[in-house]
């Protein structure tokens, strides 16, 4: 690690990040650390955001990978933050955390255990490779919710396919680790998924440059990103502008937090 990322660094994450250094720093095994199963509120998001900020300067790293402290991945964000008051604050905050991974230019793995769903799953989909035990749960349920996903309306068409996509996307049912690996959502499903991420980085990043591994994650991802970047604006105005306006996104986040059945008005 280099002089100006000391183990001190990550003090300000460790309300709700633990991040373990390996690999003489090259490789940052982090950690959502927050009940209840790591929800990703803003401030698990505002913590993402500053580590993947703090990886854009760590020249020696080479690869950063996320799994939920505990036996699940991540609930996804906060439903109570999704309510009117506060979904614009939200969104914003749950997004730049996306512009963060992106611009940082490391290699990113999902190491999923459990339940891997909602902005959980947007985060998992987003990173370069996902690494799943046989127990894992994925979905996005938000349109349970009478609510959508803007990130994984983007993301997840560019992993699995439009058709796939708008399955789990319009129908919010959660597939298992088996059907997930064949459809492309995961990569890999390992008993012990963190091992064989690890294993990846040995075999195939470690004895690379890390200065070439950024040079060729911004290549890959510099068109998506772009577009990314637009489009997740026009998303954010159709969430806040026109979505948060009807009855039935609104009664559908109380129905849950309330836990009583939607009535839906269907409009």
């Amino acid at each position: 690690m280099s002089p100006a990322m000391s183990a001190a660094s990550f003090d300000g994450l460790a309300d709700a990040l633990r991040v373990e250094t390996r690999h003489d720093g090259q490789l940052w095994r982090v950690f959502l650390d927050r009940p209840k199963a790591n929800l990703l509120d803003l401030e698990m998001s505002a913590s993402l955001t500053a580590l993947f900020e703090r990886a854009q300067v760590t020249e020696e790293l080479k690869l950063i990978t996320l799994e939920g402290e505990g036996k699940h991945f991540s609930f996804g964000a906060s439903v109570q933050e999704h309510l009117p008051e506060q979904c614009a604050d939200m969104l914003r905050g749950f997004h730049r955390m996306f512009f963060g991974l992106h611009d940082s230019h490391v290699a990113c793995h999902a190491v999923v255990r459990g339940q891997c769903l909602g902005g959980g799953l947007e985060l998992a989909a987003m990173c370069h490779r996902v690494f799943a035990a046989p127990d894992a749960k994925l979905g996005q349920p938000e349109i349970l919710l009478g609510v959508i996903a803007p990130v994984a309306s983007l993301v997840l068409p560019e992993r699995v396919g439009r058709a796939k996509a708008e399955d789990l996307c319009l129908s919010g049912r959660i597939v298992d680790a088996a059907e997930a690996l064949r459809m492309g959502l995961v990569d890999e499903v390992h008993e012990d998924p963190w091992r064989a991420c690890e294993q990846y980085f040995e075999s195939h990043l470690r004895s690379r440059s890390a200065s070439s591994l950024r040079h060729a994650v911004h290549a890959i991802r510099m068109h998506f990103g772009r577009a990314f970047e637009e489009r997740i604006r026009d998303l954010e105005q159709l969430y806040l502008e026109e979505l948060m306006g009807t009855h039935d996104a609104v009664e559908g986040l109380l129905a849950f937090i309330e836990k009583r059945e939607p009535s839906w008005r269907n409009q």
